[in-house]
């Protein structure tokens, strides 16, 4: 089985968007940081995109239907990276850290 054969099958691309979306729950999970919980949310996202596009391609009858759920995405996902920044850039003036402890740690 090559390559050409593998990248023609629904599965494949569900694979790896279901592998992206949970290294993304995962590092959401692990990372203490805000910015390493952005980053993985922005992975979450690509997955998710993945599929719709997977989905779009190879099951709807018009191919844009993915296409446009996709961009749909990346609106979300750009808004939300806009916000969780700002809201990271005022944690870590008033806490000089980027932990996600800190705030909790000092309205004891």
């Amino acid at each position: 089985m090559n390559f050409i054969h593998l990248s023609l099958q629904l599965e494949t691309y569900l694979v790896i968007g279901t592998l992206l979306f949970g290294l993304g729950l995962l590092g959401m999970v692990l990372h203490r940081t805000f910015i390493g919980m952005l980053i993985a949310s922005e992975i979450v996202l690509s997955g998710a995109s993945i599929n719709f596009m997977a989905f779009g391609h190879f099951l709807a009858d018009d191919r844009t239907t993915g296409q446009i759920a996709t961009l749909f995405i990346m609106a979300i996902a750009a808004a939300e990276a806009v916000i969780a920044l700002s809201i990271i850039v005022v944690v870590y003036r008033s806490y000089r850290t980027i932990d996600t402890d800190a705030p909790a740690e000092h309205q004891g």
